[in-house]
């Protein structure tokens, strides 16, 4: 009499239909992480070098580390 009480068990897709699931899972959440890396690391250190670059003044550079003699092949004056 019990038997009658419990469903039968799915015995044919199974793989199919918990793959199909997971594969959708697994898309939501690459594309939820590629957007927070875009925009959560790529843009704002896209932003950094923007910034820095706008106002870097390459000579004031070179002359500060020949000044310190960093560099062996112009030494300081």
């Amino acid at each position: 009499m019990s038997a009658a009480l419990l469903p039968k068990p799915q015995m044919r897709g199974l793989l199919a239909r918990r793959m199909k699931f997971h594969l959708l899972g697994a898309f939501l959440v690459s594309m939820g992480c590629a957007t927070l890396y875009k925009f959560g690391i790529a843009e704002p250190r896209k932003q950094a070098y923007a910034d820095f670059y706008r106002n870097y003044d390459p000579m004031k550079d070179f002359e500060a580390m020949k000044a310190a003699g960093v560099l062996e092949s112009a030494p300081p004056k």
